[in-house]
């Protein structure tokens, strides 16, 4: 009777002893139950979460994630935790992180409050707009001059549905085409199959950076909208989303995003070295001086 009780009594210890978040968290006690924490990331979001020339993936988003896992390895008490890398799409992302593929989604996704419907999202690390890429020679300086064009989106992304809502709005005659992804958009640019790739302009910097002839193309100065990015999780998760926001807002406000932001954005970068030279805008300043997750293009003016 004395070894029953003992061994009850070391039983509720151990339970005891086990971090409470883990507890209350689905995603913590999956990651807990197998030593594996999932992120999703893309393939060709340049400088966020791509490929580069050896095959690995790098980014901007990644490095942000990784600083996550660290203090997920710390809640946890698990120094040896495993990081599993899944790449996703556009039209994937979000379904893997609802059904629990993946745990986190790093990459260049636009927080909005559409999608805090489905999913939850990390404190913003990233401002950008959705304008288009076009080929100078075809004289395309405004949205009104695509009246009648081919366009392209990536499917599932924000911008492929704004620019049919708009399409039908405004009643412009638009052909839209949507491809697997952006560098399968821009080739359809590179090749005139589309006149225009409606994309977050950063991205569409990043690609025109990394073409063969970047001096044969422009990016439009008329912008639809403000995307905020932040990097997806499950929703109503608040225990695992409460160590994800204090990492972040620490990695933020301590102004070890700097270095960074500057590694991604300031300097050369793989594949081919080139560098962007996207200094931070005030904006982001400001979302970094005071972190939120806030879908509200409005709040961050």
């Amino acid at each position: 009777m004395r070894t029953s009780n003992l061994t009850l009594a070391l039983a509720l210890l151990a339970f005891c002893a086990a971090p409470v978040a883990a507890q209350e968290s689905p995603t913590l006690k999956k990651i807990k139950d197998t030593g594996t924490i999932t992120i999703g990331h893309r393939d060709s979001s340049i400088p966020f979460s791509y490929y580069d020339d050896k095959q690995n993936v790098v980014g901007y988003a990644l490095e942000i994630c990784l600083k996550v896992v660290d203090a997920i390895k710390t809640e946890l008490k698990m120094p040896n935790l495993q990081v599993k890398l899944n790449p996703v799409t556009s039209a994937t992302r979000i379904p893997l992180i609802a059904n629990g593929t993946i745990d986190l989604e790093c990459g260049s996704t636009t927080n909005n409050v559409e999608r805090q419907n489905q999913v939850a999202f990390t404190n913003t690390y990233f401002l950008t707009a959705n304008r288009f890429v076009s080929k100078k020679a075809n004289n395309l300086k405004t949205i009104a001059d695509l009246k009648g064009k081919t366009v392209v989106s990536t499917s599932g992304t924000t911008n492929l549905k704004q620019i049919t809502e708009m399409n039908g709005a405004q009643n412009m005659g638009m052909s839209i085409l949507t491809a697997k992804d952006h560098a399968e958009a821009f080739l359809m640019v590179e090749t005139d199959r589309a006149n225009a790739f409606f994309m977050d302009d950063i991205l569409l910097y990043s690609l025109v950076a990394n073409s063969k002839a970047p001096a044969d193309y422009v990016i439009s100065a008329d912008a639809l909208s403000v995307e905020p990015y932040g990097a997806m999780m499950r929703k109503d998760d608040p225990a695992f989303k409460k160590i994800v926001d204090a990492a972040t807002a620490n990695l933020y406000k301590s102004g070890q995003i700097n270095a960074i932001y500057t590694k991604w954005f300031l300097s050369p970068i793989p594949p081919k070295g080139v560098n962007l030279n996207v200094p931070e805008s005030d904006a982001l300043k400001k979302a970094f001086a005071n972190p939120t997750d806030s879908g509200d293009p409005a709040k961050y003016k």
